[in-house]
């Protein structure tokens, strides 16, 4: 027999045994009565003894039946805690939480947010893969993982986590004053530029400027290249070279002096930080709580909330 149709029909016979009528059972189903009917005529059909004992007054239980409702009626009992053990589940989720997230993303979110997280849901483990390159979700052990939005796969559900970034040329203050402030992106060249490499394209990542309408980039000129973002701030406030990256990577260093920005009028603006997964994993309860969770934190921290199919 079938493994699609071992069930069959038991739904049916269930609710008939219980209202002992074709037409209540129908009811509750939310089915007509003749659908249940013909449900119990293919399950008797398929046994090869009737179940029930039909007149124009009430509906009984066979011999058949009676044995049958005994030894399925537990298994019913059964199956329905499970369901309410899998309902209960998603009032108290747990599991482990499998994030791809950028190093960028520690500072600006995941410091703050994962500590808080974890008070709030104690049962969920959070296993952090941190690594720049790209993650193809579909293809690798992940639950969601955090990029910024215009990285982000066509195909993906996503979730904003931060407010959009505005680029920004940083360098220390001894660094611009041996070296000079450029008045315009045409100074770079004379200027030690601290270059930043995509992990996984291996391409050195070209300075993005705007003029007008225009948008234009810039291969920077340096001896010095990382391939790490908060390595090149690092290295910045150390005086080796001017950086190009992201204006709230680098709050905390300008506001104490330790870095200073040129060439503002000339940088563009980019999208925030999105968590990002499969539409159909939202559902799992451990991703539905942290989703929600970073939801709630992040929105008093001046994130907007947003979700995207």
């Amino acid at each position: 027999m079938a493994r699609k149709d071992t069930f069959s029909g038991l739904v049916e016979f269930l609710a008939v045994a219980r209202q002992s009528s074709f037409r209540a059972a129908g009811a509750d189903l939310g089915v007509t009565p003749s659908a249940v009917s013909q449900t119990i005529r293919s399950l008797e059909a398929r046994v090869g003894v009737p179940l029930f004992q039909r007149t124009t007054r009430k509906v009984t239980l066979t011999d058949a039946g009676a044995a049958l409702l005994a030894q399925l009626a537990p298994a019913a009992s059964t199956i329905a805690e499970a369901m309410e053990g899998a309902a209960a589940d998603r009032a108290r989720p747990a599991g482990n939480l499998r994030l791809s997230v950028p190093r960028i993303a520690l500072p600006l979110v995941l410091w703050d947010l994962l500590p808080a997280f974890r008070v709030a849901c104690p049962d969920i483990t959070v296993d952090l893969d941190v690594s720049d390159a790209s993650a193809d979700l579909l293809a690798a052990p992940f639950d969601a993982g955090i990029r910024m939005g215009e990285y982000l796969q066509r195909d993906m559900a996503a979730v904003r986590l931060t407010q959009d970034f505005r680029h920004v040329i940083v360098g220390s203050p001894g660094y611009l004053r041996a070296r000079g402030r450029p008045a315009s992106p045409k100074d770079l060249p004379v200027h030690e530029c601290i270059r930043y490499r995509f992990p996984t394209a291996r391409t050195v990542y070209r300075w993005e400027f705007v003029q007008g309408r225009r948008r234009y980039s810039v291969d920077p000129t340096g001896s010095v290249t990382v391939n790490d973002h908060l390595s090149m701030i690092e290295l910045a406030c150390r005086g080796v070279g001017l950086a190009y990256t992201l204006d709230l990577l680098v709050h905390d260093p300008m506001a104490a002096g330790a870095l200073e920005e040129v060439l503002g009028t000339h940088l563009p603006k980019t999208s925030g930080l999105f968590l990002y997964f499969p539409a159909r994993s939202q559902a799992q309860p451990k991703l539905r709580a942290f989703i929600d969770f970073a939801n709630e934190r992040l929105r008093g921290a001046g994130a907007a909330r947003a979700i995207r199919g």
